[in-house]
């Protein structure tokens, strides 16, 4: 990807997550941006959307409703060639994260085992010394 293409996909992911945060209530859910991506061209865009403490269906469902409006202002802030149509998408990597801290929480609370004896003793320290080469 070129660095222009990752300054857009920055400036956008910014700018979107601000309108986001501004101009709709979530009533007890946190709405994040997590990154955007636009084709090389600028015509369409994807956002990917965190949502924590609820569903998240409902929330992408009414930013995909309202993406028009959300280009406008996003339009108005950004200037751009073309402004993508924006999708928006669920991003469950927060959610897959916070399981995976309460999965390590939860091993780190298991009891701990007794070591297990060493297998394989070094063969050096046990080497029968009839095996060893004959020296002149």
């Amino acid at each position: 990807m070129s660095r222009r293409l990752d300054r857009v996909n920055e400036l956008l992911r910014r700018e979107i997550g601000n309108v986001i945060q501004k101009d709709y209530e979530w009533q007890g859910k946190l709405v994040t941006v997590s990154a955007v991506e636009v084709t090389q061209d600028l015509k369409e865009g994807k956002v990917w959307t965190s949502v924590l403490g609820g569903p998240a269906p409902p929330v992408i469902d009414k930013l995909n409703r309202d993406h028009g409006s959300i280009q406008t202002k996003i339009m108005k802030r950004v200037v751009l060639k073309s402004t993508p149509v924006l999708r928006f998408l669920h991003d469950a990597s927060a959610i897959r994260g916070v399981g995976l801290v309460n999965l390590l929480e939860a091993v780190d609370k298991l009891p701990k085992a007794p070591p297990l004896p060493d297998p394989d003793p070094d063969p050096a320290s046990t080497s029968d010394p009839s095996d060893a080469p004959d020296r002149p």
